[in-house]
């Protein structure tokens, strides 16, 4: 083999990569379960000890590159939200509530025909809103012109009264662009400022929709009344440092005469004056646990913290020797330590000292991102009511400029008349002082006034990048407008069920890995068997090690992507062993016999692997979520296992032969299995066409008539996993929460007795911030009048106790998700035709490879509608069953495309003798390798089936018997039909001559 050094070092290096990557996740683990050693048990204790070594070094890479605490938590391997429990979900802009804002809420007939028509015809398109308010406008009246709705004061810079309809509608698609970025921007910082590890907001491709993914909140409410608040805009006077200090001072003996009193830490304080979860503890806590501290050090540090409490926590905004810096800061804070100053300025004995008109925030940006340190910002109250002078109903434009005389970036603004006016007056009486930009409660910005600006026309400078700039101009420019974002999709896992799932997940992997361990030992014997084994745990290595690095998302069904892909990555080995075996027979020696075994088996397995490979990639591109997940472990493993099965197990064999060891790739028990075979496939077609035509029939007319049991993924609705504490009665239930909802819902046992899944279409399309909270209080108040639930259980107490998952999907994204899955169906098989066709150069291997995709499709499908209800398990028809589909679309491909391999070669090889006769024994041929890799993969599935949970048992199912149908399919179907074609072509042909 050429290029083994190389081989070799690419082997290693990938290998040090792996180990480099998942030690972040080995660290962050041993210093978490020091944690919970430390806490005995007790959460906050917990939370304490993992505060006070964030910013600490506990890894230091071959003494090259240190990391804290903080650095390898971001860097260690996600776990999904079924393996760890929390929140995901899906955020719509409302763009509808932005095109009214804009028109200033007008009344116009038309306007508002043209509103209700475009929200109808959302739900079956995938064009954006504004452009079908466009063409529903045109619709209703096509001589109405829009400029005489958007001709607004705000809109006049931008909107003439002769604007054309299609001026007009870019003018609108530029104006929601703007709020929808900013909109993504504020979610973004309220996430950050909720304390999530690990979450995860992005963009989808469906322009003003969000993804936020929550790892281990178990809080749902907090999280939506947290993303679906309306943003607030507000322009505040400041007060000077030196201004403030005196209070500062008064604050502080204030705070320390409390905890004199009371003897209480300000742990404790800030728990009683506040409701947040952050919490309090000082950076040496790690050596004051361990007694290495010196003692003067703690004696010192605990006399600070008992004469000056506030400034122990709040650090003042004076230089070095002491002298106060100018402005509006007042002070900084470690983001460990702002609930405790929060709950210090909270206390009531505290707020009879502080001037009514004077009001703290903090920035919403840290002073640096590695430290974590905030601002605290001394606020001016002007008004009775406490409102601010200025708010972002005053915004007419904003945008993102540079500095006149050199290449700073700045935001140039303009404002309405009325807000011009209070903006002269605001800017000439804080001349030389700051005026705060406040969003959402967090202070965004504090330019200092150079003068006072009068015309509405101003810039705000000193930004330290362009990237600050454009999100500054895009709050600015957008915060004026209700821009309220709702949950259209939404999954809750509770964290029992996660670790339930990890459990499950694991079992399932360690059996199915060493079944096909144990099976490639017993069939390719110890020395042939235990090279492929070697590959085999070298791939689940790579393949974890390349999630690690790229920072997948490790799911359940990525899990099982794993474990379907170690059973898969067999069918290399498999190919190649029973290629050299061949070469072998045919009297070759052994070094030759294993160079042209691998040679000749190269184009099967590459043309195996890219089939399933497009269908992975398919499902990456229009899957979402687990399914994402699932199909990224699906791609990787297919390289990695490409390259152990080919590269690693060769350069084994290769320093054996080197060696001159012997090598066996047969073992005695499995020598004659299957060999030599002279069965006539071809002469059984029409009784494989009889029984599939049958089987087809059967599940079209099941299909047509019983229907499906669609998910919520493909219906809309609310679906809750409810665990009690005893068995229970689904028509119990079911009445139960029928009389609050005012109809019944679907009720059915999932997984055990004692375990329910509910389905309502409850308030479904209602958007309202509090829908949510109030269907779920409802399921509460039924399940307790069904006597399953005691009366004193409270919402949170059913969250963390009862409620395992929970998951809503809106109608409009159901639609969406339903036309994705078809698409990728379409797609995955005109892809697959593509490529057959490409490789065979004959359309009759592309029509013969879709007929029998097309053919195990149908079967599995008719399965899903025949048994339904039937069995006891879930047979839903969700994404995760798609993606099943799919991957029963890969593995049959993978198949038929060795079978058609093999006839290539027979057709090249004898290219005179009977087509027929050159297929069987084609087909014979490969049915050694058939049986292993069909049952090494069956074999691994039904592990996952028994012990991976309940939760993807329907989607293993349908593998379990796509595989079967898939491997006969191959054979019986795929083809006859290629046999067949062709040989209707050649009559054809021939009559013509």
């Amino acid at each position: 083999m050429q290029n083994k050094g190389l081989i070799r070092a690419f082997a290693i290096l990938l290998a040090l990569v792996c180990v480099y990557q998942l030690a972040f996740t080995y660290v962050a683990r041993k210093v978490e379960r020091d944690a919970r050693e430390y806490a005995q048990g007790d959460k906050m204790k917990e939370l304490f000890y993992l505060d006070s070594i964030s910013g600490e070094t506990v890894y230091n890479f071959l003494g090259m590159k240190k990391y804290t605490y903080k650095d390898v938590k971001a860097l260690e391997m996600n776990l999904g939200l079924d393996l760890k429990g929390g929140m995901n979900v899906t955020m719509e802009v409302s763009v509808v509530d932005l095109i009214k804002s804009l028109s200033n809420y007008s009344t116009d007939t038309t306007f508002n025909a043209a509103i209700a028509r475009a929200t109808q015809l959302q739900r079956d398109s995938q064009d954006d809103f504004v452009t079908l308010f466009g063409r529903a406008f045109n619709e209703i009246d096509p001589n109405a012109r829009l400029a005489a709705i958007f001709n607004t004061l705000e809109l006049k810079e931008k909107v003439k009264y002769n604007s054309t309809n299609s001026e007009v509608l870019q003018v609108i698609r530029e104006e929601t662009d703007a709020a929808i970025d900013n909109s993504f921007n504020i979610i973004r910082t309220r996430i950050d400022r909720f304390g999530v590890a690990q979450p995860n907001v992005q963009p989808l491709q469906t322009r003003g929709r969000i993804l936020v993914e929550l790892p281990g909140v178990d809080n749902p409410e907090r999280v939506r009344k947290l993303l679906q608040g309306t943003a607030t805009l507000e322009f505040w006077e400041t007060y000077e440092n030196n201004e403030v200090y005196p209070v500062l001072m008064q604050i502080n003996q204030k705070v320390k005469e409390v905890q004199s009193l009371t003897a209480q830490e300000p742990a404790e304080i800030a728990a009683e004056a506040t409701d947040t979860t952050a919490t309090d503890e000082d950076s040496l806590l790690g050596e004051l646990q361990s007694g290495e501290a010196d003692s003067t050090a703690v004696d010192n540090l605990a006399d600070m913290k008992k004469e000056f409490p506030l400034f122990s926590v709040l650090t003042p905004s004076t230089t070095p020797d002491g002298q106060l810096y100018p402005g509006p800061v007042v002070g900084t804070a470690h983001f460990k330590d702002t609930a405790t100053v929060n709950s210090y300025l909270a206390l009531p004995q505290v707020k009879a000292v502080v001037p009514r008109n004077l009001a703290f925030k903090w920035t919403s940006k840290a002073i640096d991102e590695g430290e974590n340190f905030y601002r605290l910002i001394a606020i001016k109250v002007t008004s009775r009511d406490g409102r601010a002078p200025l708010d972002g109903d005053a915004i007419v434009d904003a945008r993102q400029d540079y500095e006149q005389f050199g290449s700073r970036p700045e935001v140039s603004m303009t404002m309405n008349s009325e807000g011009a006016k209070t903006w002269a007056r605001l800017t000439k009486e804080n001349i030389g002082k700051s005026i705060a930009i406040v969003l959402d409660g967090y202070v965004r910005s504090y330019p200092t006034v150079n003068s006072e600006i009068t015309g509405g026309r101003s810039s705000i400078t000193g930004l330290e990048s362009v990237e600050e700039a454009k999100d500054l101009a895009n709050i600015l420019k957008s915060g004026k407008m209700p821009a309220p974002a709702h949950i259209i999709q939404e999954e809750v896992v509770g964290p029992s069920l996660g670790k339930e799932a990890i459990n499950s997940g694991m079992w399932s992997f360690a059996i199915a890995f060493l079944l096909v361990l144990g099976y490639m030992l017993f069939f390719y014997s110890k020395k042939a068997g235990l090279a492929a084994n070697l590959a085999l745990l070298a791939n689940l290595f790579f393949i974890i090690g390349v999630l690690a690095s790229i920072g997948a998302v490790l799911t359940l069904p990525g899990i099982a992507g794993i474990v379907l892909t170690i059973g898969m990555s067999v069918d290399a080995n498999v190919l190649i062993y029973e290629r050299v075996q061949e070469e072998i027979k045919a009297g070759k020696g052994l070094k030759l016999a294993i160079a042209d075994g691998y040679k000749n088996a190269y184009s099967a397995i590459i043309d195996g692997q890219v089939t399933t490979l497009l269908t992975g990639i398919v499902l990456y591109l229009f899957g979402s979520g687990p399914i994402k997940g699932f199909a990224t472990t699906l791609i990787i493993g297919i390289f990695t296992s490409l390259f152990s099965a080919i590269f690693l197990t060769r350069l084994i064999f290769e320093r054996k032969l080197d060696k001159n060891k012997s090598i066996t790739f047969t073992s005695k028990m499995t020598d004659g299995w299957l060999r030599n075979t002279n069965i006539k496939f071809l002469e059984k077609r029409k009784v494989a066409y009889i029984v599939s035509g049958a089987l087809i029939i059967i599940s079209l007319l099941s299909i047509f008539t019983r229907g499906f049991n669609y998910g919520i993924d493909f219906k809309g609705g609310r679906t809750y996993v409810v665990r009690f504490d005893q068995d229970v009665k689904v028509a119990e239930v079911g009445d139960a929460l029928a009389a609050v909802y005012g109809g019944a819902p679907e009720v059915k046992t999932f997984g055990g007795n004692n375990q329910v899944k509910i389905t309502t279409l409850y308030k479904i399309d209602e958007m309202t911030d509090d829908v949510d909270a109030e269907v779920e209080q409802l399921l509460l108040d039924g399940l307790k009048k069904a006597g399953y639930i005691g009366s004193e259980v409270s919402m949170q107490d059913f969250d963390t106790n009862y409620r395992m998952s929970s998951q809503k999907v809106g109608p409009t994204i159901s639609d969406d998700i339903k036309k994705d899955a078809m698409i990728a169906i379409t797609f995955a098989l005109i892809i697959i035709f593509l490529y057959i066709l490409l490789r065979f150069r004959n359309w009759q291997y592309g029509l013969g490879a879709v007929g029998a995709l097309a053919h195990d499709s149908i079967i599995v499908l008719g399965i899903f509608s025949l048994f339904k209800g039937l069995l006891p398990f879930s047979l839903e028809i969700d994404q995760a069953f798609i993606a099943a589909i799919l991957t029963v679309v890969g593995y049959s491909i993978n198949d038929t495309v060795v079978v058609y391999d093999r006839i290539r070669e027979y057709l090249h090889i004898h290219p005179k003798r009977n087509r027929e006769l050159n297929i069987d024994e084609a087909m014979n041929s490969t049915l050694r390798r058939t049986f292993s890799t069909s049952l090494s993969t069956f074999v691994v599935l039904l592990a996952i089936f028994l012990f991976g949970g309940t939760s993807i048992q329907g989607f293993t199912f349908a593998l379990l018997v796509g595989i079967l149908v898939g491997t006969y399919s191959s054979i019986f179907i795929a083809t006859p039909i290629v046999y067949d074609t062709q040989r209707q072509v050649s009559k054809v042909a021939e009559k013509k001559k």
